[in-house]
Order: C-alpha cells, then sequence, then structure tokens
C-alpha cells in the first residue's frame, strides 16, 4: 500500500510541476509583459479564451525580410519551419520546409487556405502585409485562432510574436485534448519562430544583390 501510495504522490508532483510553472512557462516563452497585455488583431476572433500562449523571438532583420516567410507557409509552399521529420511522419509536409523565399508564394489573401497536408488548412480570416497574419476556425466545436504578427523594433530588428487562443468546449475530453497537445504545440512552434529568426537573419546578412533576389 505505501509504494502505491508513494507512486501516486510522485505522480501528483510531476502533474502539478507541469501544470503550474512549466505551463506558465511555455505559455509565455520569449514574450515581454508588454506583449502578453497587448492586443492584437486576432484576439476579436476568439474574445473569451479558455486557452492563450503568447511565444515571441528577436529577429535580426527588418520585417520587410520577415515576412515573405510567413506568407508562403503551407503544405507544398514553403512548409511549417519547425522539426520537418515530425510534419513529414505525421503527414503535415511532404518535402523539407523551404530555405529561400518562394516568389509563387508571395500573395495571400482574407478567405485563402493554408494547406497542412492531410491535417486539413488553416483559414486565413485578416492579414496586414508586413505586419500580422490571422488564421482561425473552428474545429472539434472549440474555436481556435493563431496570429504570426511583426513588430519593429528599430530598422534592422523586428519582434516576432505567434498568439494562439481557444475557446475550449467544458468536456473532459476537451480539456484533456489541451493539456497532452500544448507541449507538443509549444515545442513546435518555439522551433518554427527560432528556424522562421534564421533564415530572416540568413537573408538579411546576404550579399546585396543576393538579397534583392531572394526578396
Amino acid at each position: 500500500m505505501v509504494p502505491i501510495l508513494i507512486g501516486l504522490f510522485l505522480i501528483l508532483d510531476v502533474v502539478v510541476l507541469y501544470a503550474i510553472p512549466v505551463r506558465r512557462r511555455m505559455r509565455q516563452w520569449g514574450a515581454t509583459r508588454a506583449e502578453l497585455q497587448r492586443e492584437m488583431r486576432g484576439d476579436r476572433e476568439v474574445p473569451a479564451p479558455d486557452y492563450n500562449t503568447t511565444l515571441a523571438v528577436t529577429v535580426q532583420a527588418p520585417a520587410a525580410l520577415v515576412w515573405p516567410w510567413l506568407v508562403q507557409l503551407g503544405y507544398r509552399r514553403g512548409g511549417l519551419y519547425s522539426y520537418d521529420w515530425l510534419d513529414r511522419l505525421f503527414g503535415y509536409l511532404d518535402a523539407p520546409s523551404a530555405d529561400r523565399i518562394l516568389p509563387e508564394f508571395q500573395q495571400l489573401r482574407v478567405n485563402d487556405q493554408i494547406p497542412i497536408g492531410r491535417g486539413g488548412g488553416f483559414p486565413v480570416t485578416a492579414i496586414e502585409p508586413g505586419r500580422t497574419l490571422v488564421m482561425s476556425g473552428v474545429a472539434n466545436g472549440m474555436h481556435w485562432m493563431w496570429e504570426l504578427a511583426l513588430h519593429p523594433v528599430d530598422g534592422t530588428s523586428t519582434r516576432l510574436i505567434s498568439r494562439n487562443r481557444a475557446e475550449v468546449p467544458n468536456t473532459l475530453a476537451a480539456r484533456l485534448f489541451i493539456f497532452v497537445l500544448e507541449p507538443a504545440a509549444f515545442v513546435m512552434t518555439r522551433k518554427m519562430l527560432l528556424n522562421l529568426k534564421h533564415r530572416a537573419e540568413q537573408l538579411a546578412t546576404a550579399p546585396r544583390d543576393q538579397g534583392r533576389t531572394a526578396a
């Protein structure tokens, strides 16, 4: 009986550790207090979220060199810029993410859908070129929103911000789904932001002629 109780307490400790400090860190990775409190364009898509994350990274490149990577997101487009082997394993991609700007995928409008392989797609519900891309929809009774926004710091650096919001049905299944999904979503989104940062910074430091061609 005692070993069973000890095991239960250990499991409880792990759950509490994840649910409080670790979860809070995952939901706020890289974001400043001001960014956490700032209203973003996509917030109105899900005005009363049960689930809310804001992740951010500083890119040492102007917004004009980050934006082209965002608009070419998607399956058989620019990819997802995360862990490609995982995205390919689950059918979200069928090729590595692009390492160059693809001119044929630089046009994106409201009501377009960013394809995600057999995972469906992300409907574009708002877009401000060079500033913000908002995707939102309803899946399994859950109203969700994902925004990727660019906030210039100065002429040579930009804050790249990812915000997710969702209204989660008040069911045990839905709550467990979010609890399990959250760590995976954090790992994949964080990697995506870092890879976007790397690509934009490489473009910013490329020879001038090469940079003009790529952009």
